[in-house]
């Protein structure tokens, strides 16, 4: 149970890094572009700075909408690990409600029938004695 809920955890957590480095890469593309269109605007002076401003406003809004895509994707990753978790518990449940009401039936079983009971046990003892030679 531990494990599973460690595994979702580690995919929550890759999942998060992966968005944090697209956003990371997409804010540097943006730097980079900025940064060029101010060197072609300090190479051509003359008008291009609402050209630059443009380039500015156009990453920054490209970061935002990035960084609100890799929120997004966090979140509904945590619900689906939130869902997995408890999709794991309840059949953590069932299996042990299972295993106690089986573990309930051969008991009574072989109360009800103690003779029978050993006659099977010995039996099923001679044949995996049988196979474990062969």
């Amino acid at each position: 149970m531990a494990d599973i809920k460690d595994r979702v955890k580690g995919a929550i957590d890759t999942g998060a890094d992966r968005a944090k480095n697209m956003t990371d890469t997409a804010a540097n593309a943006a730097k980079d572009a900025t940064d060029r269109a101010g060197n072609t605007a300090g190479n051509n002076p003359g008008g291009t700075g609402g050209f630059l401003d443009k380039v500015q406003d156009q990453a920054q809004s490209a970061m935002h909408a990035v960084g609100g895509a890799a929120s997004t994707a966090r979140d509904r990753i945590g619900d689906y690990a939130g869902q997995v978790g408890d999709w794991a518990q309840d059949a953590y449940q069932h299996a042990g409600d299972y295993a106690k009401d089986f573990g309930s039936e051969v008991t009574s079983m072989i109360r009800r029938y103690p003779v029978q009971a050993l006659l099977v046990g010995f039996g099923v003892g001679l044949l995996l004695g049988r196979a474990a030679r062969a």
